[in-house]
């Protein structure tokens, strides 16, 4: 199988909880392997031009799983070209197929795109209805165990399985003191899945092959109902903060959710589910979810420069264009840096604003710079591995600086002689 690096857990960090490995295509989820990062397509799936394009662009941001939607027999077709035609750009990353509603139609009636996809998420709540129901997901679970995929079981509580939910109501309705109607809900959504889990194996399919999720769209209600899930059952967990909104609310609702949970330990795979602009960027949520991981110390994916936010003390425009402009050459560099220098992804960079942490950040940095400040000495010291090396002046001082850091990058990870000359 191929894996994302190692992982491995500082002391800071909460333990993970123990989950079932679960091989989705050749990508590990669970079982201690690393937090894959995964997302989801908004293109109409039967447009395999539309999909294979944005399934490239999320794989090349990071999505290690893409999600397709397959709501009807066109986008069913259409699975199988999208995969050839993404094996033919060189991308292997394993597709899931999002089913609702008729799901068991349209895998039995489309068997290639059963074959091509490398796991099905089906929703509980939605699989089927009344006598119906356990025929067709029976049906689902019979299909993705002959061909030896795995199955994400995922609950959504703005689909829950409306029978389940009244019975537990009127359970708790007749208690002597009845819990609330919002804590009941949870407790329906954590039930649906871990019965539906349980039928799954009953019909064949082994634990490696299951993953579970229970997505709510509150971030306290999130925690809570994960923390449960993760308590009563081993299997592998899907974390991800359903509609969780557009710009910043998205962001933060979905890093305040994860990260609590993530700390705990819980989450084998996450999703930040962002409502794009109009007309945005749809690997703006793969790259949030990276930064989440790394930021939290799970995984590495790219090097990380500290930069301060600026104050009266700073000449603001000069260091803020300094910082972007390093930001933005690393990201430009960091698929060839990948090729070339195995572990580039760890280095850390600084770019200070003024005396006062300048120098000591930059210390503390692989390599950092801290610009002159107001009334400071128009001069910028550069720090490499805690040492001064070197000052930059002059109006080449952007283009020194990055010469200086792909230096730094081919001389600690590519094992190329130290051309910078000590001050």
């Amino acid at each position: 199988m191929t894996q994302p690096e190692a992982w491995s857990c500082p002391t800071t960090l909460g333990t993970r909880r123990a989950s079932s490995a679960v091989a989705v295509g050749d990508v590990m989820v669970g079982g201690g392997a690393p937090i894959v990062v995964q997302s989801m397509t908004n293109t109409d799936t039967a447009d395999v031009a539309a999909t294979v394009a944005q399934v490239a662009a999320l794989a090349r941001a990071g999505s290690e799983l893409v999600r397709i939607t397959v709501d009807r027999p066109e986008a069913a077709a259409a699975v199988p070209h999208i995969r050839d035609a993404l094996a033919v750009r060189g991308i292997d990353t394993p597709l899931i197929g999002d089913f609702h509603y008729i799901g068991h139609t349209l895998l039995a009636d489309h068997p290639a795109c059963a074959e091509a996809l490398a796991k099905y998420r089906i929703n509980p709540g939605n699989v089927g209805f009344g006598a119906k129901k356990d025929r067709q997901f029976a049906q689902i679970i019979e299909i993705a165990a002959r061909n030896g995929k795995a199955v994400r079981i995922g609950g959504n509580w703005g689909s829950l399985d409306g029978e389940l939910v009244t019975r537990l109501m009127d359970e708790n309705a007749a208690t002597p003191s009845p819990k609330d109607a919002r804590e009941v809900t949870r407790e329906a959504l954590i039930r649906s899945v871990l019965l539906s889990a349980a039928r799954a194996e009953e019909l064949g399919l082994p634990r490696d092959r299951i993953i579970l999720s229970a997505k709510v769209s509150a971030v306290q209600d999130l925690i809570a109902v994960y923390a449960e899930l993760a308590r009563r059952a081993p299997y592998a967990l899907h974390l991800g903060l359903t509609e969780a909104g557009m710009g910043t609310k998205g962001v933060v609702a979905s890093s305040a959710a994860l990260g609590v949970l993530l700390q705990q330990g819980v989450g084998d795979t996450i999703r930040v589910s962002l409502t794009p602009e109009p007309g945005g960027d749809r690997t703006v949520e793969v790259k949030v979810a990276q930064e989440i991981l790394q930021t939290m110390g799970f995984r590495t994916f790219v090097p990380l420069v500290a930069a301060c936010p600026g104050c009266g003390r700073t000449t603001s425009t000069v260091f803020q264009e300094l910082a972007r402009d390093v930001q933005d050459h690393i990201v430009a560099r960091m698929p060839e840096w990948k090729a070339l220098y195995p572990g580039a992804e760890t280095l850390n960079v600084a770019v200070m604003g003024c005396i006062v942490n300048g120098p000591g950040e930059s210390k503390h940095a692989d390599i950092g710079i801290s610009l002159p400040g107001t009334g400071e000495a128009p001069t910028a010291p550069v720090f490499v591995d805690g040492k001064k090396v070197a000052t930059l002046r002059g109006p080449n001082l952007v283009a020194d600086f990055k010469a200086m850091v792909e230096d730094y990058v081919a001389r600690r990870f590519g094992g190329e002689p130290d051309r910078v000359a000590a001050e």
